[in-house]
């Protein structure tokens, strides 16, 4: 239910309804156990200026539900567009409701909704659980168009995605957002389903690895129908991080015939990668065409106006929901001087400096906002993988896409193993996460490659005066 279409707070019967659809999309979320165990026998008890109780049967179903599911349930109602003011579980005397396919049989009043107001749900099986467990995306309610701070660098990838997304340009049936790591690319992507959504479109919203993995257990199960048919019922199919499909030919041959499907029934498909469609490794020459036939829009980096925005946008929010808290602009002008930080690492020193002010009760300074800064740029937090691909295959006379490639020569796999290494030395970034930063590779592969460069290190004495040449020059910040 989207809620934002109220004009004004929710009634009480506003609210029944509300908790019709928090029901629905928990037994989708929990499975029929889980929810038949301990959601279904709940009962909304009573709402009181947007305060709302909810009632359990017993004092041990009661103490249970408040110890492991309330954060569950108030994520619920938060992604059907609803925020109570608190929820409260108590002890009810109601007779629990009877419940079939998640939804309550509670003697509720509602009045007809328009259809933009309630959430298009996904067509479930007979037990109500969701068939294949694609339809389990909860959509992030704030990150819709109007939170997205456009600048020179993706004004264009913004308005083109909110275009797309509200049925403008309708010859065009795919739309392919590019850029680096934290630039915006997800928000977008979580914006566009949110529309498809309001305008009453079935969205199905994956991960290229949920796609890969859902589409290999279907294949192990000798299932693949099923799969294809569910996942051809959507109206809209988006997919974030497709960098990530490069590591089966199988899925990617499924994932083309998908998009070609999606087009031939005049349908949509909305796709984030970290990368052009021409650089994408491990992908046929038929992908990558279909692909850039689509709407190809690049993010860039924000410059320092859209990064300072941005920065002001998150910081009156904080500050709306704790007003103790102030940030004053010359400690976010100085968070916005990084330059070489992504928005997503802006507002980690933003948040951490917020929380700080908000725990200890004490005021923001630019002293503390100096410290939080140089904390970040210290070594293991300054340096980008990005910057270590690129000055490694510079001293190895490598083209950085050699890195995302599955070659296994020498020339190119004893480098990689070296940015590998370099990697995990002088950044932050989990093993995982560097193994997807390098063609979606598994993280046990990245810990083999830094064992083997201090092998050879403690071996070669040429060889480590290489790497530590690499590592000094990137921990200065050329």
């Amino acid at each position: 239910m989207d809620m934002g279409q109220f004009t004004s707070k929710p009634t009480a019967t506003d609210w029944y309804a509300v908790w019709t659809c928090v029901r629905e999309r928990l037994r989708r979320e929990l499975g029929n156990a889980v929810f038949d165990a301990w959601i279904g026998p709940l009962t909304l008890e009573g709402v009181d200026k947007d305060e709302l109780r909810i009632g359990a049967a017993k004092p041990f179903a009661r103490n249970w539900v408040d110890n492991h599911y309330v954060t569950r349930i108030e994520r619920a109602f938060h992604a059907e567009g609803a925020h109570p003011a608190s929820l409260t579980v108590v002890v009810s005397d109601t007779p629990p409701p009877a419940v079939a396919a998640g939804v309550s049989k509670e003697p509720v009043r509602i009045e007809p909704q328009p259809a933009a107001r309630v959430a298009y749900p996904s067509r479930d099986t007979e037990d109500g659980s969701p068939p294949n467990g694609l339809w389990t995306r909860m959509l992030h309610p704030q990150q819709t168009f109007d939170s997205f701070i456009p600048g020179t660098a993706n004004e264009f990838g913004h308005g083109a995605a909110r275009a797309f997304a509200e049925g403008r340009g309708n010859d065009l049936s795919l739309l392919y957002i590019h850029g680096g790591f934290g630039f915006g690319k997800t928000h977008l992507l979580n914006a566009a389903a949110l529309e498809f959504r309001k305008r009453g479109k079935r969205v199905l919203f994956l991960r290229a690895e949920d796609f890969m993995r859902h589409f290999l257990g279907a294949l192990y199960r000798k299932d693949t129908l099923a799969f294809k048919e569910e996942l051809r019922s959507a109206d809209v199919l988006i997919i974030d991080d497709l960098q990530h499909i490069c590591r089966s030919t199988a899925t990617a041959s499924e994932f083309l015939y998908t998009v070609n499907a999606f087009a031939d029934l005049r349908r949509r498909v909305v796709i984030a990668a970290d990368r052009a469609p021409s650089a994408l490794e491990g992908l046929g020459a038929d992908i990558k065409s279909r692909m850039t036939g689509g709407l190809v829009i690049q993010l860039g980096k924000p410059d320092r106006e859209t990064r300072l925005a941005i920065l002001k946008f998150r910081a009156a929010e904080f500050t709306r929901h704790r007003p103790g808290v102030v940030l004053p602009e010359n400690v976010l002008e100085r968070i916005a001087d990084i330059d070489d930080a992504s928005p997503r690492e802006m507002i980690g020193v933003l948040t951490k400096l917020a929380t700080y002010a908000d725990l200890t009760k004490k005021p923001v300074t630019p002293e503390m906002a100096e410290e939080a800064v140089g904390l970040r740029s210290a070594p293991g937090a300054k340096t980008s993988i990005e910057d270590i691909q690129r000055k490694t295959a510079e001293f190895y006379k490598l083209d950085v896409k050699d890195f995302y490639s599955p070659q296994r020569a020498r020339r190119v796999a004893r480098p990689r193993q070296v940015a590998m290494y370099l990697a995990r030395k002088l950044t932050t970034r989990s093993l995982p996460e560097i193994g997807r930063r390098f063609g979606g590779r598994d993280h046990t592969t990245v810990l083999h490659a830094c064992r083997r460069i201090e092998e050879l290190c403690a071996g070669d004495p040429l060889f480590k005066q290489e790497v530590d040449f690499l590592s000094q020059m990137l921990s200065k910040r050329m």
